[in-house]
């Protein structure tokens, strides 16, 4: 419970922030109690029963039918996401799509003869999404911009700043693929865990904060580029022809800033280690 109340204090600062009620999350919270209870936690070989979720969740039958029946989660947005970013990534990664230097080329929306295209690009990493759809998104969401006519890409990676609402949704996403790969560590034994790693200094002076965030972002920009073009080389696309199992890789990368202590603060004795 302590783990919880850490992971939902930054959840209900966003919520307050956007002035949603708490009678919202505790809703939100009973019906994901009974989704999962219902997805993954029925005795095998046997079918899931209101009686069985009623006991795990400890919510009445009644509670857990009308839980039950309401629409499931819309994962449009993770979709669309996963996909918006996809064609980013393989823009940068595509060598048809690069120049010389190995930098992002300026597209035309439309083949011109030989040359590359943002069309082209959609249609090849990104299966039946409308090419005009994507461009339309992406210039609203500021991750590329008009020049002369052509498309250039505003940023290395799918940063939508100028939509606040998208950003919620990838935190959604990414937050959740966080606390799942915890999840797997907790039950994964030998050497089937996943990296979880985290490098923290919690007495640095606070003039070294731009220099930290430049800093660890360019490594992690490095890192991140590196391993976009390995899983390039091994992406299948959208041809999920075939009966072999696939499954979704990547790695994610956040930096940590916060206040540890205030100028002119004292330190309380409890704080001292």
């Amino acid at each position: 419970m302590r783990a919880a109340r850490r992971i939902l204090r930054p959840l209900v600062r966003i919520f307050l922030r956007n002035g949603i009620p708490s009678d919202a999350l505790t809703e939100l919270v009973r019906k994901t109690y009974v989704d999962v209870a219902d997805e993954e936690f029925a005795i095998e070989g046997k079918r899931q029963t209101l009686s069985r979720i009623s006991v795990i969740t400890g919510l009445n039958r009644k509670e857990v039918s009308r839980l039950r029946s309401l629409p499931p989660l819309d994962r449009s947005d993770e979709v669309w996401w996963n996909r918006a970013a996809h064609v980013l990534a393989s823009w940068l990664r595509d060598d048809h799509f690069l120049d010389r230097k190995g930098d992002p080329l300026d597209l035309p929306f439309a083949s011109q003869g030989s040359e590359p295209s943002f069309t082209e690009l959609v249609r090849r990493h990104s299966g039946d999404m409308r090419p005009r759809s994507v461009a339309d998104e992406l210039l609203r969401m500021g991750a590329i911009e008009e020049a002369d006519g052509r498309l250039r890409m505003t940023s290395r990676g799918y940063v939508p700043a100028a939509d606040p609402e998208r950003i919620v949704d990838i935190l959604g996403i990414d937050t959740a693929e966080f606390i799942e790969t915890i999840d797997h560590n907790l039950q994964a034994g030998g050497d089937d865990t996943l990296v979880q790693l985290k490098v923290l200094s919690d007495n640095v002076p606070a003039t070294h904060l731009k220099q930290f965030n430049a800093y660890s972002a360019r490594l992690s920009r490095n890192l991140l580029e590196e391993l976009s073009r390995w899983l390039s080389e091994r992406d299948q696309g959208r041809d999920w022809s075939g009966d072999d199992e696939r499954v979704v890789l990547g790695l994610g990368v956040y930096q940590i800033n916060r206040v540890a202590r205030k100028a002119g603060e004292e330190t309380s004795p409890g704080d001292e280690e």
